[in-house]
């Protein structure tokens, strides 16, 4: 890569980078996304996923994609396919793919490394009696076991990976700082005892690494050169650099942290998340609702939106929270320049014109997108016989009421003007039909006498209409801060988060749509074909956003 274009802009990260290049701490650049397979990715992740491959990307360079699976509890090959799925979704490619489990063997080795230096020792100290011996800031940690002799050690951790002993009674601790005021540094475990089968090594291992041990090993076995962890791994930094500085690896990675990203009106946590799932708050992970990426796909999100919000929230050092609505303004913005327009009821109420011919039907062609005339064009059916929304008929108008009345004239959407001439009702006074009569001058929308018309409805045609369902989402938490440590972010949910509309009434060339095809329902927002239960005969759309823009509005 050019290296004028290596030293243009960018962000704190990208300027720790050119610095090492120009320095020769390094000549080439190689980051690491590391999920741990546990859970689907959520948007806060997509940050950090986003970071890794674009910082990568710019600088020529290469990222891996590690699965840290050393902890086997919750892991499982199900999320492993489902990570893989997202990073490509979002049009990244890694250059390396591995497992942490790939480096059990040698990270093995270099506890063992540690002992023999006398950095390392086992504790037999319970859970509670590790707490009840931490200390405080102004008391040092304490332990029995840290002068026991290097051989004894070697021992008991041999006998630790051979399962002699019972799981929590041992513990290898690094020999570090008992007084250190940051407490990651009073030696810490690097390795438990746990008794848990693994999705890929199975029973071999009665033994695993804790992540700070294992991160900076593996890293270093990969040649990562710059390790990008969020804000919390701050504080585990002197620990990263003091496994890197006292063993014999390969290569000295440097790890640089950056904010995380909040979002309001969700939450983060995948323990949170996986407690919707079991709880059957959610349909599953990749429920419309969730801020995993497999639930924003499904909505109708689109990669370019996710990574245009990813990058424009820029990369900080300090954690902040951003408004739900950015995210959806940026949907907004990729979907109006790529999305098919259509006409679509929700609420069907029947509209007859009475002056119509009977029997007569005509079609308009129409621009499948007035954003991108190179989407083409397509036909639209029209009759005697319509469906329009039951809220664009008033009997008694409202203040500023611009569509349908007795008496008020209104455009169809690219079709004629029609004057309301009344209605029809059932037996218990609800509105079945909207009577009307046609402009039949006014063909196009526009009357020969040049008369202004305000309002602008949308219709579909009930000859050729197809059904459909309708998903109708809004957030999933009322309240702005779920996540806050005072709250039961159960108590937070929106009870009216889903609206399901049965019975929709939709424009035929819809019939055609595949899942996830995407789609501006005209002067109601913008539509998914649902990935998991869309199909021809039953359609089935979520909606991705709404046409009103807060956001931007409050921008401007």
């Amino acid at each position: 890569m050019d290296n004028e274009k290596i030293l243009e802009g960018g962000n704190f990260i990208e300027d720790f980078i050119r610095q090492d290049l120009e320095d020769g701490k390094c000549d080439s650049v190689r980051t690491r996304f590391p999920p741990e397979p546990n859970g689907y990715l959520h948007i806060g992740h997509c940050k950090a996923l986003c970071i890794d491959f674009g910082t990568a990307e710019k600088f020529g360079g290469k990222c891996n994609l590690r699965m840290d699976d050393t902890n086997p509890a919750r892991e499982d090959a199900e999320y492993v396919e489902a990570i893989q799925e997202d990073i490509h979704w979002l049009g990244f490619d890694w250059d390396a793919y591995c497992y942490g489990s790939d480096y059990f063997e040698q990270t093995y080795d270099y506890a063992v490394e540690l002992i023999k230096k006398g950095l390392a020792y086992v504790c037999q100290l319970s859970p509670e009696e590790l707490k009840a011996n931490r200390g405080d800031l102004k008391t040092p940690a304490t332990s029995p076991y840290r002068d026991r002799p290097i051989e004894e050690s070697l021992d008991l951790f041999s006998r630790m990976r051979e399962g002699e002993f019972p799981e929590g009674s041992m513990t290898l601790r690094a020999k570090i700082d008992l007084a250190s005021g940051n407490f990651n540094l009073r030696d810490p475990a690097i390795y438990r005892i746990k008794y848990a089968r693994h999705h890929r090594t199975g029973d071999n291992w009665r033994i695993y690494p804790m992540y700070d041990f294992a991160h900076p090993i593996q890293d270093a076995l990969e040649g990562v050169t710059h390790s990008l962890c969020s804000l919390e791994y701050e504080d585990h930094r002197p620990l990263y650099d003091w496994v890197v500085d006292n063993l014999s690896l390969p290569h000295k990675p440097r790890q640089i942290e950056f904010a995380r990203l909040g979002i309001d009106h969700t939450v983060m946590s995948k323990r949170k998340l996986r407690r919707l799932v079991e709880e059957n708050r959610v349909s599953g992970w990749d429920d419309p609702r969730m801020p995993t990426l497999c639930g924003l796909r499904r909505r109708g999100y689109t990669p370019v939106s996710i990574r245009n919000f990813c990058e424009r929230i820029g990369v900080a050092k300090v954690n902040s929270t951003v408004e739900y609505g950015f995210l959806e303004h940026c949907l907004r913005e990729d979907l109006n320049a790529s999305a098919r327009r259509a006409m679509a009821v929700l609420r069907p109420v029947k509209l007859t014109l009475t002056n119509y011919p009977e029997g007569q039907t005509e079609l308009f062609t129409v621009e499948n997108n007035p954003e991108n005339p190179a989407d083409g064009e397509r036909q639209v059916s029209f009759s005697r016989n319509l469906w329009i929304e039951a809220d664009d008929f008033a009997e008694v108008p409202p203040p500023k009421y611009n569509r349908l009345y007795p008496g008020a004239e209104a455009r169809l959407k690219g079709a004629y003007i029609v004057k309301c001439t009344g209605c029809v009702k059932d037996e218990n006074g609800n509105v079945t039909e909207v009577l009307a009569e046609c402009d039949m001058d006014s063909r196009g929308g526009n009357a020969a006498d040049g008369r202004k018309v305000r309002g602008t409805i949308h219709w579909v045609d009930q000859d050729t209409a197809v059904e459909g369902e309708v998903r109708l989402y809004s957030n999933l938490f009322l309240d702005a801060a779920p996540d806050a440590a005072d709250k039961d972010f159960i108590e937070c949910l929106n009870p009216d988060s889903l609206e399901t509309l049965t019975g929709c009434k939709l424009e035929a060339s819809l019939a055609a749509a595949q899942p996830q095809d995407r789609f501006q329902f005209m002067r109601l927002g913008y539509f998914c074909a649902d990935s998991r239960d869309s199909k021809p005969g039953c359609l089935v759309f979520n909606r991705a956003v709404t046409l009103k823009d807060s956001f931007a509005k409050k921008t401007k």
